[in-house]
């Protein structure tokens, strides 16, 4: 058995995310090992939202505070609130966010791709339309 030392509270860069949003490791790959899973705590400010992505192998986000949104490019917006799991399959580009007014927590759990650098595939930021809809 290992202690794991993990790293700090880190706050999640703004090419990434719009407005203010931390991450926490809880579990990451160990040297010298097969796994594969990633597992994170990321705490969303009110309003604040990641960037368009995807993932090679999918992603759970279960939401533990607050009320939190994720959307997808057609346009659909999921509210999710604590104690509910949301699952993006490989490949599906999508955003999650903190709804406007709260703050948002969800541990969320993926898989490295073969290459780590490729696990994740980001794209442009989310607009004030797609995340507010045609009213913003």
């Amino acid at each position: 058995m290992d202690l794991l030392n993990l790293p700090a509270t880190t706050k999640n860069p703004p090419e990434l995310f719009h407005g203010d949003a931390w991450v926490d490791y809880l579990a990451v790959p160990q040297p010298g090992t097969d796994q594969r899973a990633v597992v994170t705590k990321v705490r969303f400010a009110p309003g604040a939202r990641t960037a368009w992505h995807s993932h090679a192998h999918g992603q759970f986000l279960h939401v533990t505070d607050g009320v939190a949104w994720f959307g997808t490019r057609d346009g659909d917006v999921v509210e999710v609130r604590p104690g509910q799991t949301l699952y993006t399959p490989p490949g599906q580009e999508h955003w999650h966010a903190a709804a406007d007014g709260c703050f948002m927590e969800h541990i969320a759990l993926m898989e490295s791709a073969d290459d780590p650098a490729d696990s994740v595939t980001w794209a442009e930021h989310v607009t004030d339309e797609q995340f507010h809809g045609p009213q913003a």
